[in-house]
């Protein structure tokens, strides 16, 4: 079964992460949710999946196109 990474599409601060490990994410239900410049952009599942790794923490900075979750498809 393929891993997919999912990637930030901006540079921003992890506000929070709203799944855990092991969830059947749908197609476009959201991850997490970055904050940048006081707004609140979510990071959703490209495609249905279970999610198998979560590449941040709560808190912590990413920058656009970092790896922050993998889906296993």
């Amino acid at each position: 079964m393929p891993i997919i990474d999912v990637k930030s599409e901006i540079t921003g601060n992890v506000w929070k992460i709203v799944a855990q490990v092991g969830d059947v994410i749908e197609e476009e239900a959201p991850i997490m949710i970055l904050e940048s410049m006081k707004m609140e952009i979510p990071v959703t599942a490209p495609e249905t999946g279970t999610l198998v790794e979560i590449c941040v923490t709560e808190g912590s900075t990413c920058s656009e196109g970092a790896v922050v979750a993998r889906l296993q498809v």
